[in-house]
């Protein structure tokens, strides 16, 4: 069997100018970074302003596991069979971040004959997009500590700064660490704390911004640190906001590149979800409404963390409303959350799968509750059985959803017709509502916000506002942030924010420990569990089999 690299390797891409020009896209709009990518300008909307925009569906699954759901697979997949069934069809993803591809996870640019290309570019540096997030992010770190060695003016409490430096790369190292040790020349000792960039504010900032202005807008509010007064100060009273502008004014710009079977796709913006909104940008999703009929976004991770957070912020704050939903799960992952070992999963085992779909059920329950059409896609592994899956089709029926095999990863867009006819047919179902249901209001309590999403999608039967973050909330609601949504870190393995809690969770307590202030990106971020923002390497990275030879062919990258 062909790795997915030499799949890559072996398919025939067409030079983007074609790709864009599938969209009507001339080729004096487009910026190119070789001969097959290129950026898009943000005129295309204000060109296309009066263009009735498509129809936009998410992707997103159930809870991962070790054993893979394949969300990005199945939405590439899914849109090459819209498109050889004569739909015009765009994907809006998000950029991979290179902690991962280099750890655990590895790449996220699909697999097998649903990838998006060219792979390896998309995978590493791609177009420079995460490594401007991060100069923007350090320039703004930099002015700080400069700000305290050079007088401190602003009389920044330097045991109160809450902006994080930031770097793409896991390195559980930088977590806790030390600046301006020795002070004098060296600046203000303090100590720092590490993200990795795609949990940065500035990530979140550029995939919420409507445009250059609401970037920079966005950029200047954030919340920098609190003075020797326990005053709130931004990055605006810096003035860091038009050189951070500066740094962003290319990665502002979506990116174009194809999938194998040459469906469009637009790539920008990579936050995580179990830390961040996990959505691509505004941006790119509006343009990609303005060139397709159908459109096909994921979020990030399972649908309680990725599915939620593009509902309740993503959606909320650009006005947009999905008319339907995947949602992807395994014959596997449903075993895998019944208890079954991962050596075991390719064992026939109908008692496990139905035990299993208590945490599928869940999400099913979420997106009916945000009053969305659903489809469940099963992503088939050669393992699965026709008793098994038959049994997931019949579970789903019991719910009321659609539901379709998918066999994309080994055909491409020819396995995944089945899944775009089911889709089709709840697109064209006129009968569904196009009404947004938000889990709460932003005019509600932010402890009844954490309630909401807690006990309606998680199914928490308590939630614990630790004294210290309880004490934070008051504080930022004082200070005029009462009114904003909540973006909630919480590990992506489970509904609960115990990792090791699979299925479908009860009677159990999501635990707050700690609440910080998003005021660019336009949210509160609530702490829960034993969530980082700094992922570590495993035992053994991805990056010890990774290599290149002398003709620059990379090895070991999937």
């Amino acid at each position: 069997m062909q790795s997915d690299i030499e799949i890559a390797r072996s398919a025939k891409m067409l030079p983007i100018k074609e790709i864009a020009g599938k969209l009507c896209i001339p080729e004096e709009s487009l910026d190119y970074y070789g001969r097959y990518k290129a950026k898009l300008p943000l005129s295309l909307l204000k060109e296309r302003e009066n263009v009735p925009d498509g129809k936009l569906v998410l992707v997103t699954a159930m809870n991962p596991t070790p054993a893979g759901e394949g969300k990005t697979t199945i939405s590439i997949g899914l849109g090459q069979a819209l498109s050889r069934l004569g739909q015009k069809t765009v994907l809006a993803l998000r950029e991979p971040s290179l902690g991962p591809v280099f750890g655990v996870k590895g790449g996220a640019a699909g697999g097998g004959f649903s990838q998006v290309l060219p792979m390896d570019d998309i995978n590493l540096h791609f177009t420079g997009d995460l490594h401007a997030v991060t100069s923007a992010n350090n320039l703004l770190a930099a002015m700080i500590d400069n700000h305290l060695f050079q007088g401190n003016p602003l009389q920044i409490d330097k045991d109160r700064i809450l902006w994080k430096r930031c770097l793409d790369m896991n390195d559980r190292a930088l977590r806790h660490t030390v600046v301006g040790v020795g002070g004098g020349f060296n600046g203000v000792e303090r100590r720092e704390v590490f993200s990795i960039t795609a949990a940065s504010e500035v990530m979140a900032i550029l995939c919420l911004a409507a445009d250059m202005d609401d970037l920079k807008q966005r950029l200047a509010r954030i919340a920098i640190a609190y003075d020797l007064d326990g005053n709130l100060l931004t990055a605006g009273q810096l003035h860091a906001e038009g050189a951070m502008t500066v740094l962003l004014k290319d990665a502002i710009c979506p990116n174009l590149v194809q999938t194998i079977e040459h469906t469009p796709v637009l790539i920008h913006g990579g936050p995580f979800a179990n830390i961040s909104h996990g959505c691509n940008s505004i941006i790119a999703t509006r343009i990609a409404l303005k060139l397709g009929d159908i459109i096909l976004t994921e979020a990030g991770f399972g649908a309680d963390l990725g599915a939620e957070k593009f509902l309740d912020i993503k959606c909320r704050t650009a006005g947009i409303w999905p008319n339907a939903v995947v949602l992807v799960a395994t014959v596997r992952s449903l075993k895998y959350n019944a208890g079954i070992q991962k050596a075991d999963l390719s064992i026939p085992n109908l008692d496990a799968v139905r035990s299993g779909f208590s945490n599928l059920e869940k999400h099913i329950e979420n997106m009916q509750a945000f009053g969305i059409p659903c489809v469940v896609a099963s992503n088939q592994f050669y393992t699965d059985t026709k008793e098994e899956l038959d049994l997931v089709r019949d579970l789903c029926a019991e719910k009321g959803v659609r539901f379709a095999p998918a066999e994309v990863f080994s055909k491409g867009g020819a396995g995944g017709e089945e899944l775009a006819k089911e889709v089709l047919s709840v697109l064209e179902d006129e009968s569904n509502e196009h009404v947004p249901h938000y889990m709460y209001e932003l005019s509600d309590s932010t402890e009844d916000k954490i309630w909401a999403v807690a006990s309606k999608v998680y199914g928490a039967a308590r939630i614990d506002i630790l004294p210290e973050a309880l004490e934070k909330i008051r504080a930022f609601e004082s200070s005029g942030y009462s009114g904003l949504p909540i973006c909630i870190a919480k590990t992506q393995y489970s509904l609960s924010d115990n990792q090791k809690s699979l299925g479908r969770p009860a009677d159990f307590t999501l635990t707050v420990r700690d609440v910080w202030l998003s005021a660019g990106a336009g949210y509160l971020v609530v702490l829960t569990g034993t969530i980082v923002t700094m992922p570590g390497l495993p035992p053994r990275p991805a990056a010890v089999d990774i290599d290149i030879d002398a003709d620059g062919i990379i090895k070991g990258l999937f």
